[in-house]
């Protein structure tokens, strides 16, 4: 996979899977846009991008993407930048608990505008562009937009909103040869479960349950969700589009017993 001469916008890019994703794409060569809420971990990220010496520096960008003119001044500020965009990568979510019981409208709202109405506005913005250059799109899901679990009701109607829109946006695209796939991961060392409420004890315990409900025994890495969204960016997967893909080391397909 070489990204030499394309430019990658990743959102939620200051931890995480965005930061792990951001750093294998510099080392396959595609030139960055960063977008993120802190600007001193984007620049921590941006440090740790190793990239052929001809590449240029990440170019870091800030702002709230449930803020329409956040969203606008991130996207434009790529395209003037950069002249072009090959790929988008909206990542950025968040993750909040509640049930149908305490789950109200104001954290509801708050989840689906970050999660499903920021991608679809991302979206809208990118896609005359990625037509331009016959790029595409890779959407980070959830393995709880594929299956049902308590506790997370507003998060995950948010992902399976998120794996419907890539379905219906890639049957939109494919005429132009714009592809739009999905990743899916299930739980991952990163700082989503914290953001989202459990505390350090509650984390450890997660994780730990995590060798029981994923089928490969463990929780998955950011870096393999990364390897997963630079293929289906990639020309290696050039006959996937609409496909939401697991990588969540089988949890997917696990039933209770």
């Amino acid at each position: 996979m070489n990204f030499a001469g394309k430019v990658v916008l990743i959102t939620g890019a200051s931890s995480g899977i965005g930061a792990a994703t951001a750093k294998h794409f510099a080392g396959l060569g595609a030139s960055l846009a960063l977008a993120g809420r802190n600007l001193d971990n984007l620049k921590q990220v941006a440090t740790q991008c190793s990239s052929p010496s001809n590449q240029p520096t990440p170019l870091l960008l800030t702002g709230e993407l449930t803020n329409e003119k956040d969203t606008e001044d991130i996207f434009q500020k790529t395209i003037t930048h950069y002249g072009r965009l090959d790929v988008l990568i909206n990542n950025a979510g968040i993750l909040e608990t509640g049930s149908i019981e305490t789950t109200n409208l104001q954290q509801y709202d708050r989840v689906m505008n970050t999660n499903v109405r920021s991608i679809y506005h991302l979206t809208t913005l990118a896609v005359p562009h990625l037509i331009k250059t016959k790029g595409n799109i890779v959407n980070v899901s959830s393995v709880n937009g594929i299956r049902a679990f308590p506790g997370v009701l507003a998060y995950c109607v948010s992902k399976a909103a998120v794996d419907q829109f890539t379905r219906c946006a890639a049957l939109d695209l494919a005429p132009k040869q714009v592809r739009v796939n999905c990743v899916n991961p299930g739980v991952t060392i990163t700082n989503l479960h914290k953001r989202g409420g459990m505390n350090e004890e509650q984390y450890e315990a997660f994780i730990k349950k995590s060798q029981e409900t994923h089928a490969l025994g463990r929780p998955g890495r950011p870096e393999e969700v990364a390897t997963t969204i630079a293929f289906l960016a990639s020309d290696d997967a050039s006959f996937i589009t609409g496909a939401t893909v697991p990588v969540d080391g089988g949890r997917h397909a696990m039933c209770p017993r």
